[in-house]
């Protein structure tokens, strides 16, 4: 995939997690949680088609049917594609998870039930969503581990590229998807235990939207780390030996060590900016973040950038004795 082809994916990917959790608040009842998408969409439509008549209720049995057996087909079809591996059998286990799963979320009634209240059936929309997500992930890395137990050094680094891509498509998910909803949450929060004082929530609103910004700036800025990661495993592919390749592993290691300068230095800004307006504010969340993550980056890079000098170094040694 090309780079400018990616970086609209995940533009893509980024609007549509914002309007799914706009839409839920806007449609609490059509959308609950990200993670129920697209199969608590399913239930209330195939609930729809069901309650219009007779006619309806079949055609709903047969849509259910068909939905969830669509694992079973994609299993068919890879056994007439190829050779079947241990970890196929999971499109078998996820075609049975999604009768449970689309049953529940077309009578979210018994989610209740077992659960108590509606914020328990949001609850169980969460659970039964990340039930089937589990399964789809674990499908997923499984299947490349196995092609990178049996990869050359080659295969490798291009299984190796596909997984930063994968990396960069759950970061924006993490980023404008569960960070954004918590946003919102707080939004709702501070409305809910502020009645009548909504006109002296700016403040407050403009802390909170700050605060999202702090907590997501580690995972936009190991982004794009991950970027100049993959730009090192180009020129590690071409010539691991070459200008271009010591020179991308010294541009990973600077932009991983000012990463994490940046993110400590915006955590200590935004707590200090939360003691200078305490006055004004009617919701104070004082935080401590330890960017291990981006620590992690930082050290593994330095380390690659020194191994990848001195293998440099004394392939032109080599060279001059020859």
């Amino acid at each position: 995939m090309k780079r400018k082809t990616f970086y609209i994916f995940l533009a893509c990917e980024a609007a549509l997690c914002m309007l799914l959790y706009l839409a839920r608040e806007s449609l609490p009842q059509v959308f609950t949680t990200l993670i129920a998408f697209p199969f608590e969409q399913i239930g209330i439509l195939l609930r729809i088609i069901s309650l219009s008549g007779r006619m309806g209720n079949i055609i709903s049995i047969v849509l259910y049917i068909a939905i969830c057996i669509i694992p079973v087909f994609v299993l068919l079809f890879l056994k007439k594609k190829r050779k079947l591996y241990k970890e196929d059998a999971l499109f078998a286990v996820l075609s049975a998870v999604l009768f449970v799963v689309i049953y529940l979320m077309i009578n979210p009634g018994l989610l209740g039930t077992h659960l108590g209240s509606i914020a328990g059936q949001s609850f169980g929309k969460t659970l039964l969503g990340g039930m089937v997500y589990s399964l789809l992930v674990g499908y997923v890395l499984l299947r490349i581990l196995r092609q990178i137990f049996a990869a050359d050094t080659y295969r490798l680094q291009k299984h190796l590229f596909v997984l930063l891509y994968i990396i960069n498509a759950l970061l924006v998910l993490v980023v404008f998807g569960g960070q954004f909803g918590i946003m919102l949450d707080s939004f709702e929060t501070l409305r809910a235990g502020n009645i009548g004082n909504e006109h002296n929530l700016g403040m407050s609103y403009f802390f909170i939207v700050l605060e999202y910004l702090v907590t997501v700036l580690p995972y936009i800025l190991v982004i794009l780390i991950v970027f100049y990661g993959q730009d090192l495993l180009k020129e590690l592919s071409a010539d691991r030996y070459s200008e271009a390749t010591v020179t991308a592993a010294e541009k990973l290691s600077r932009i991983c060590g000012s990463s994490l300068i940046i993110t400590v230095l915006s955590n200590i800004g935004f707590n200090l900016l939360q003691l200078v307006f305490i006055e004004n504010l009617f919701v104070v969340n004082g935080s401590v973040q330890i960017p291990l993550l981006s620590i992690t980056f930082v050290l593994a890079a330095f380390l690659l950038a020194q191994y990848i000098k001195e293998n440099k170094q004394l392939k032109d040694d080599n060279d001059m004795f020859i």
